[in-house]
């Protein structure tokens, strides 16, 4: 193996063992790092102490040109994490995360997009009528819709993580952290309904493709490709440009808080790590934002 490969499969195993990352953002990361010591050092490896600033910060300003993403925060993400461990394991002198510049992420201010619960159960029935996927990306929705899970958690659930006398269900969520959730029984009854009559294959992972030989999926992306179908049946039009199955979160969220659920059991629901991301939905109660807002002061209370 040259040097380069060996590096690269050190720098695979510290991402693996020391940072705890997913098979996915291994993956990113190292593809970012072919990317830069490419740009850097061409097809080889040369001597890593001659990395500058310049040289990352230059590199990024090329892939903002090149993807036209100025808020995107992945590649410098991914970097940080190449120059942490050069340095943790003695490759470089200095450590060169700190170079790597922040992409800018302005705080939202605008009201998250919903879909009102008419809608959101039109788009989950009208994915049953696939003859060969109809009952998985039924199940699949409804963890999405009724429990809130992200698409990554989706598709990381194992046949293993379901407790079916406890009525639990183990959620394997970002930064790898886990999470037992509550099972409803209409959540249930959509997986055993897969299980039994549409999902084939040796594969633990719950949500396996339709095609031989039957693997669990490699990323999320297949939700947005259901939830495209889905709008396209239905006739629905998206709340927002981009068709994401996040708007299913938002919706659960919205429509939780409308029937008087609290901030902090929409964030406990969502599983927030921090109570300022539940907020958000704090606009869409506008009675209790007017409650606790003051009043305009007037000509004769100025006197």
């Amino acid at each position: 193996m040259s040097p380069r490969a060996v590096l690269k499969r050190e720098y695979e195993t510290y991402l693996r063992v020391q940072r705890g990352l997913s098979g996915d953002t291994i993956y990113h990361c190292l593809r970012f790092y072919d990317r830069f010591l490419t740009a850097k050092f061409g097809t080889g490896l040369g001597d890593l102490n001659k990395i500058k600033p310049r040289d990352i910060t230059g590199f990024i300003l090329r892939l903002r040109e090149a993807q036209n993403a100025p808020r995107d925060k992945t590649g410098p993400s991914h970097l940080r994490n190449l120059f942490q461990f050069l340095f943790w394991s003695g490759k470089t002198e200095r450590n060169l995360s700190s170079a790597v510049p922040k992409a800018r992420q302005p705080k939202p201010t605008g009201i998250p997009r919903y879909l009102e619960p008419e809608q959101v159960n039109r788009l989950i029935e009208a994915v049953r009528g696939h003859k060969k996927t109809g009952r998985r990306n039924y199940a699949m929705l409804m963890l999405i819709a009724r429990l809130g899970l992200r698409p990554p958690e989706v598709t990381a659930i194992e046949l293993d993580d379901i407790d079916w006398r406890a009525g639990e269900i183990l959620i394997r969520g970002k930064r790898q952290l886990h999470d037992r959730m509550p099972m409803s029984a209409e959540i249930g009854e959509a997986i055993v309904d897969y299980i039994k009559n549409e999902r084939r294959g040796p594969d633990r992972a719950l949500f396996v493709s339709v095609k031989p030989p039957f693997k669990r999926f490699k990323d999320a992306q297949i939700l947005r490709w259901i939830l495209r179908d889905a709008y396209a049946a239905t006739g629905i039009t998206p709340p927002q440009a981009y068709i994401g199955t996040h708007i299913l979160r938002h919706s659960l969220a919205t429509d939780m808080l409308r029937k008087g659920a609290s901030l902090a059991e929409i964030g406990d629901v969502l599983r927030h790590r921090s109570a300022m991301n539940t907020t958000i939905y704090a606009q869409h109660d506008v009675d209790a934002l007017r409650s606790i807002s003051r009043s305009w002061p007037t000509a004769e209370e100025k006197q």
